[in-house]
């Protein structure tokens, strides 16, 4: 069978023969051309890092962001740290690095081996920390013999720094390491293994803001893990710094009248709700916990019994006593049940069905409008206020005051106090409220509770008219390089429910309590300053208690804690304060000086 060929096929398939032969020829050209690179020109240097070195990358942390009051005085900034870490595959014999290591840092061999073995399983190269902050000296002796300590090497890391030990640390919060939970979750996708993040107050609410953007850098190691030349830096991003509305002159102010007290101070711009000043007594140190707390340290600060790691001012929860009145006086006012003439004769007691309701002056006010009542805090006339609007009414005006809601200042774990109502008695006893308890209510007993931040809102409220206004510490964000990002918010929540006729009696009335001499807070009166100012002695123990024995010789705990609230000047108000001493006693004696002293300071500059 004869088999026929075209020509044009056979030429075609020559042409694709020499194009693969050309192709492969080109190929093998290249690849030696590279080896001989790679093996001639380059061959010295590649032998010396594959011999002797190898190429790592190491993170860089950011610098955390700064903390500042409102006058740009420094509160919070980062100290250099000195992290002693080992990476066990450099060390030739890892038993004689420990050796040596232990001599220089006098740490015995067997913790330092404990340490390593907790990572036991991970990555040869990956570095193990032995020892945090380990300081300069030993800094120096671990450099000294560097030569010895193969695998061992120290990094330098910045470390939280607060400046003015425990100052206002309730607000300024804690730094602690990054629990299991934490770590690579949602709100903290970039902390790792080891890494300090905000735990509790500005620290914690603002963690993203004040937190950088982690940098590395490519470095050449050699055969003993040292450092020979880094080869690429990418730099870290330091964190936003964060300006506070702190007035740090009057905070150390309030933190020196507090001080071997116990209790809170929370001043306020009523303009804006902005924070002046938040002090608690007692504090704790926030660098230990950066330093590392011991179990023993930890264990000290939670079974103190003033329970010094509770936020008083958002999270201290007190019967609001006859500060509460203000709250009486309103809703009397505004409901019609009395008017600015209105009179009521207390002879120092009120007769309620088969009880006796005492005031807390055994004489009596005799006759007393709304002002006097007030400004002399006669309880009688509040008992009668009181039972005249009923328990639903004067809830309803407690929670148009604030009461019984948490202000939304920006800090954590914001408490809510407590306005009773007959529904959340059955629901919480499972009994019906009986109508002599509203009468403990009207005068800010019974089951009534208000945090210090509430007190303040309300009381500055007072100040500018009925405005309500969100509180916050946040004054405004920059960057490291001062440019502003961000400001603080300035947000109106509300307004009291009270008209402005009825707000100007009962402002008379505080302004009475301050600058008449029949006024309970005549102590804090001022002869440059219209203060306004009503005080409160919230008793822990029943007034029947009292009448048999228990007065100012009694153990600490059963004294009545003292509270005042005050506004200040009386026209253009700049400061609203609140003040709770616990077992202070009187709120005139204990509370009132704290806040007319802070008062002299913020408008007077004085101190």
């Amino acid at each position: 069978m004869k088999i026929y060929t075209n020509s044009v096929d056979i030429e075609w398939y020559k042409q694709r023969l020499i194009m693969m032969v050309f192709i492969v020829m080109a190929a093998f050209a290249i690849l030696v051309i590279r080896l001989f690179y790679l093996q001639v020109i380059e061959g010295e240097e590649f032998r010396r890092l594959s011999e002797n070195n190898c190429i790592r990358l190491q993170s860089i942390d950011a610098p955390r962001g700064l903390i500042f009051d409102r006058h740009s005085e420094m509160l919070v900034d980062n100290r250099p740290a000195f992290d002693l870490s080992i990476i066990p595959k450099d060390t030739s014999n890892l038993n004689q690095t420990l050796e040596t290591l232990s001599a220089c840092i006098q740490v015995p061999p067997e913790e330092l081996m404990a340490e390593i073995k907790k990572y036991k399983g991970d990555l040869s190269y990956k570095p193990i920390l032995l020892k945090k902050d380990i300081g300069r000296d030993l800094l120096a002796a671990v450099e000294v013999h560097k030569y010895s300590l193969p695998g061992v090497f120290v990094d330098i890391k910045p470390l939280r720094h607060y400046i003015h030990k425990e100052s206002a640390a309730h607000l300024l919060g804690y730094m602690g390491e990054a629990s299991a939970r934490e770590i690579g979750g949602l709100q903290y996708p970039e902390v790792r293994s080891g890494d300090y993040i905000g735990k509790f107050g500005v620290e914690k609410i603002y963690e993203n803001v004040l937190r950088g953007k982690r940098g590395g850098r490519q470095v050449e190691v050699n055969a003993t893990g040292q450092v020979v030349r880094v080869i690429d830096t990418v730099d870290a991003i330091p964190g936003h710094n964060v300006i506070l509305t702190l007035d740090l002159p009057l905070q150390r102010k309030a933190e020196e009248l507090l001080k071997d007290k116990v209790g809170a101070v929370v001043a306020m711009d009523p303009t804006n709700g902005e924070i002046l000043a938040m002090a608690n007594s007692p504090s704790f140190d926030q660098n230990i916990f950066v330093d590392g707390l011991t179990t023993k340290e930890w264990q000290d600060l939670l079974s103190n019994p003033h329970k010094p790691m509770v936020n008083k001012v958002t999270q201290g929860e007190y019967p609001p006593a006859s500060t509460y009145k203000i709250v009486t006086a309103i809703a009397g006012l505004e409901e019609g049940v009395i008017d600015e003439n209105t009179e009521f004769y207390c002879p120092g007691f009120y007769k309620y069905g088969d009880r006796i309701f005492q005031c807390w002056r055994k004489g009596g006010h005799g006759h007393v409008s709304v002002v006097k009542a007030i400004s002399m805090s006669c309880d009688v006339f509040f008992y009668q206020v009181g039972q005249k609007l009923g328990i639903e009414k004067l809830a309803w005006y407690a929670k148009g005051c604030g009461l019984g809601l948490p202000t939304g200042i920006n800090l954590d774990r914001e408490a809510e106090g407590l306005v009773p109502t007959i529904s959340w008695k059955r629901q919480r006893f499972g009994q019906p409220w009986h109508s002599g308890e509203t009468l403990s209510i009207a005068i800010g007993q019974g089951y009534n509770l208000a945090t210090p931040v509430q007190m303040v809102a309300l009381i500055a409220a007072v100040a500018n008219d009925g405005v309500r206004f969100k509180p916050t510490v946040l004054k405004s964000v920059i960057t490291a390089g001062g440019k502003q990002v961000s400001s603080g918010e300035h947000k109106i929540t509300g307004r009291l429910p009270v008209s402005k006729e009825v707000l100007d009696i009962v402002k008379k009335g505080l302004w009475e309590a301050v600058n008449t001499t029949s006024g309970t807070a005549w102590i804090v009166h001022l002869k440059t300053i219209e203060v306004c100012g009503k005080t409160g002695t919230a008793q822990l123990v029943s007034r029947k208690a009292s009448d048999e024995g228990i007065g100012s010789d009694d153990p600490r705990h059963l004294q009545p804690h003292a509270w005042f609230v005050a506004f200040a000047p009386y026209e253009e108000p700049k400061i609203a304060i609140s003040v709770i001493v616990e077992h202070g006693e009187h709120g005139s004696s204990a509370a009132g000086p704290i806040a007319r002293e802070l008062i002299k300071q913020y408008l007077l500059n004085e101190g």
